[in-house]
């Protein structure tokens, strides 16, 4: 799979690049666009105010241009936490995505959003105060309307970015079968 990984508001962090390592040793191409230029962060709060300093639109605008000279090969758009929205607002406007990976976090559906069946792997901590229950189910019933062929696994204890190991929310039991799923998943694709 050709697959366009979106780092979180913390940036082109070293566990971004360590999980592009990883999705390309299961035989994937992996592209890490950073749509940060270069600045990473050591909490959520300055990561937060860097992206609404940037603005949605610009974020949006950055990561077209990541993924357009790739869009043609059919992609796989995945990403962590803001880049999990990021990569669903990608997904769901373009006609030849292959699937969708969000590990982390979701995005606002347009009410006009319409896919055929595309593939989609939702991966979040339970509790979760970005992703809370009634976010979630309403989530996935607009994603069922849009078309979307929708799977949800919740890790009950982790921490919100529980797959990056040089965080406070790091849950390596999580994190391992995460992976295993999320490897599993972009093989039926």
């Amino acid at each position: 799979m050709n697959i366009m990984l979106f780092h979180s508001t913390y940036g082109l962090r070293p566990a971004v690049r360590a999980a592009a390592d990883r999705l390309r040793e299961a035989g994937h191409e992996v592209w890490t666009p950073d749509l940060f230029d270069g600045r990473v962060f050591d909490t959520v709060e300055e990561g937060m105010a860097h992206r609404d300093g940037l603005g949605r639109d610009e974020l949006l605008r950055r990561a077209v241009l990541a993924a357009a000279p790739y869009s043609e090969r059919g992609l796989v758009y995945a990403g962590f936490s803001f880049g999990a929205s990021v990569a669903q607002t990608l997904a769901l406007g373009d006609a030849k995505a292959r699937g969708l990976l969000l590990l982390h976090g979701t995005s606002d559906i347009a009410e006009n959003a319409s896919v055929d069946e595309l593939p989609v792997q939702l991966h979040v901590a339970e509790p979760d105060p970005f992703e809370t229950d009634d976010w979630l189910s309403a989530w996935y019933l607009q994603m069922g309307r849009a078309g979307a062929d929708v799977e949800i696994y919740r890790y009950a204890g982790a921490g919100h970015l529980y797959t990056d190991p040089d965080l406070d929310d790091y849950d390596a039991e999580a994190a391992e079968t995460t992976w295993r799923t999320a490897l599993g998943f972009l093989e039926t694709l």
